[in-house]
């Protein structure tokens, strides 16, 4: 059975204050997701300084582990301002990339991502940090992008942006939720009946969540097997194809990846 987890952390980061912004190992998490019988895995960089060196480093975790990983890219809206576009650019062309992902506690989503992530044809994961009504701004302004939103919307059991992010996804089709981290189990109950299996993705928030707790949530909702493939791995994997890639740059040639590593600015 295809199960992708949507969610998980991998690589360094650079500022060593806390686990997220410190290092990300993944040899644990692919232990713990095998043996759930995940069989995929999106993967973007931890919290860094510098994302045009994270990415180009995850490039390098995925090339190494093309069976199960499946890159993103990460920016920051703020300090990547004017280079996003070409930043998004190497990570899909170059590097086989299927997406980006933006954290709210950096910098919430801006025109220019949302501009680069349309062009590429590339979803946007954006945790927006409880800060549910910013989803009302960016999405109807690019209804075709497709957003996933992390944690449905909150990773500190906001209840009040669980409650938002599910009528979000009930209106907007290009919105969709992901499972991780989510602690009050009705409120996935609710975005299943609300939303409906086609709108949610599993993620686990690896590599420091462990990948079999969260998908364990999945199967305690007693949806029909149908319903729960879409889930697990349905969903995504349409969101992932959509993604056009230079198929002559799938194989990740290393001489490629040396060159683009040489240097940190674009």
């Amino acid at each position: 059975m295809l199960i992708i987890d949507c969610h998980c952390h991998a690589g360094r980061g650079d500022a060593l204050t806390a686990p997220w912004n410190t290092d990300a190992p993944l040899e644990a998490y692919l232990r713990r997701a095998r043996k759930a019988g995940i069989t995929h895995t999106i993967v973007f960089p931890a919290f860094h300084s510098d994302y045009v060196v994270a990415n180009r480093e995850l490039a390098w975790l995925v090339a190494a582990r093309r069976d199960r990983l499946i890159g993103f890219a990460m920016v920051h809206c703020g300090r990547d301002a004017g280079r996003i576009g070409e930043m998004l650019q190497e990570a899909v062309r170059h590097f086989g990339f299927r997406g980006v992902k933006v954290h709210g506690h950096e910098h919430l989503p801006t025109r220019e991502l949302c501009e680069a992530a349309r062009r590429l044809r590339i979803p946007v994961l954006v945790d927006v940090g409880g800060k549910a009504h910013v989803i009302d701004m960016f999405a109807p302004q690019f209804p075709d992008v497709t957003f996933v939103i992390p944690h449905l919307g909150s990773f500190a059991d906001d209840w009040r942006a669980h409650e938002r992010v599910i009528e979000q996804m009930t209106r907007y089709p290009n919105v969709y939720g992901d499972t991780s981290g989510v602690r009050r189990f009705d409120y996935l109950v609710q975005a299943v009946k609300r939303a409906g299996p086609t709108k949610i993705l599993f993620g686990s928030d690896g590599p420091w969540l462990h990948p079999g707790l969260e998908l364990q949530k999945i199967r305690l909702l007693g949806l029909p097997a149908n319903d729960e493939a879409l889930i697990l791995g349905g969903n995504a994997k349409r969101i992932i194809l959509a993604v056009r890639l230079d198929r002559r740059r799938e194989e990740y040639p290393t001489r490629l990846l040396s060159s683009r590593m040489r240097g940190s600015s674009l």
